[in-house]
């Protein structure tokens, strides 16, 4: 994967967080207002630019769109994302989503099956 491609996408606090927030595991779009508490539009905005670029992928479920980071990462990304993990333990907004996340975690239900399978996979670090 190109470098310039990964850092134009890095360069937007958005995104950043969006890609932070899938390193615990697939979300969809409404478990991503619930965290970031950003409208609906801008976060789709988002997850497309990142989509269109490699850095997510995206599987319907039923009226979900769920989206998560790409199965096989390339050397280049797995690097910027852990880089992006490490930073972000120090950032309190970053934190903050992490606890946001582990509150919608427990409400996701049945209804959305990837984004169910995952938050029982997933304990939170909060």
């Amino acid at each position: 994967m190109d470098l310039v491609r990964i850092y134009q996408c890095l360069c937007d606090r958005t995104r950043l967080r969006i890609l932070h927030l899938l390193g615990d595991g697939p979300l969809c779009v409404c478990h991503f207002q619930a965290v970031l508490r950003e409208p609906q539009v801008k976060i789709s905005k988002h997850l497309g630019y990142l989509k269109s670029r490699g850095l997510v992928e995206a599987k319907r479920e039923g009226n979900w769109m769920i989206y998560r980071l790409p199965e096989k990462l390339s050397h280049e990304l797995a690097a910027n994302l852990a880089c992006l993990q490490d930073c972000a333990a120090e950032d309190p907004v970053f934190r903050r989503d992490a606890a946001r996340l582990c509150k919608v975690r427990p409400q996701i239900t049945r209804n959305s099956p990837l984004c169910a399978q995952a938050a029982a996979r997933n304990k939170c670090a909060c």
